[in-house]
């Protein structure tokens, strides 16, 4: 399945249209890696726009916040690069339309600060949303597709090769901003994220040195600031098939922050990920 996107623009504020909210490019048919890029795009519905209560000035300000820029560049370089092309699943919408990664119910820690599936409150954790509104339509119109559309994607790449290895591909802000539940500790370069049943050492090893190649081994962090990984609920804690890590990169390594352009450390994270990928498909 490969959806091409079309885009236009209101109110200053990009948007997208919502058929078309993710992307699956295909990769060699029998690579076992799904890189995930949930976090890049700044597009939101029309629809959607109409329920934030920021004004556009604001939700510019929030998006370069929010967003893990050039993440989805960051993965298409890796793509074309690594030794066998990986698989990419790229939400195209904002994950203020809804957060495919967070747990759609009560099991999510960041309701406390109003960031679950379906953000009420913004980094700085002022409103984005009314308290009171509904998330039903909002999850049923954009979160469960998603959802199914991942688990068919893993299950494609699972049926392929016998195993899915599923790359999350995020960033964070160089200093903790107000949202974060966990912003005290270490702020390394390169932050990755694990899951003690999916995330096997083996993975995490070829991560270490692919990226640790690049930043120095003591550039890198395991789960801080952010901790976990990515993986479909139908799979979760159940598929050891199924294996996942979470790469988070620092944004002052590879972009000027918030929201700017991508610089020349892009590249070097980019031979990174594709050393990564032709790592674990070998295996």
């Amino acid at each position: 399945m490969l959806v091409r996107e079309r885009t236009n623009h209101t109110e200053g504020v990009p948007v997208s249209a919502p058929r078309q909210p993710f992307t699956l490019s295909p990769g060699a048919p029998d690579s076992p890696v799904l890189l995930h890029v949930p976090h890049s795009s700044r597009r939101i519905p029309h629809p959607v726009r109409r329920g934030i209560t920021l004004d556009d000035a604001a939700l510019e300000r929030e998006l370069d916040h929010i967003t893990d820029a050039h993440t989805a560049e960051l993965a298409a370089a890796a793509a074309r690069i690594a030794p066998a092309t990986p698989w990419r699943f790229v939400n195209n919408l904002s994950r203020l339309v809804v957060d495919p990664e967070r747990f759609p119910d009560e099991r999510e820690e960041m309701l406390a600060v109003g960031m679950g599936a379906v953000y009420t409150r913004t980094t700085h954790r002022e409103p984005l949303r009314p308290a009171e509104g509904d998330p039903a339509s909002l999850l049923a119109a954009y979160f469960h597709p998603y959802a199914a559309a991942m688990t068919e994607a893993v299950e494609a790449r699972i049926a392929a090769a016998g195993r899915a290895v599923i790359i999350d591909v995020h960033s964070y802000p160089t200093e903790p901003l107000p949202y974060e539940l966990h912003g005290t500790g270490p702020r390394p370069p390169v932050c990755l994220g694990t899951d003690p049943f999916h995330t096997p050492p083996e993975l995490l090893a070829a991560a270490e040195a692919a990226f640790g190649g690049r930043v120095g081994h003591d550039g890198i962090g395991h789960d801080t600031p952010f901790a976990g990984t990515y993986v479909p609920l139908r799979h979760y804690g159940t598929d050891r098939r199924v294996t996942a890590l979470m790469i988070e990169i620092r944004r002052d390594t590879y972009m000027t922050e918030p929201g700017g352009p991508a610089g020349p450390g892009l590249d070097t994270l980019a031979e990174a990920l594709a050393e990564l990928v032709g790592s674990v498909t070998a295996r």
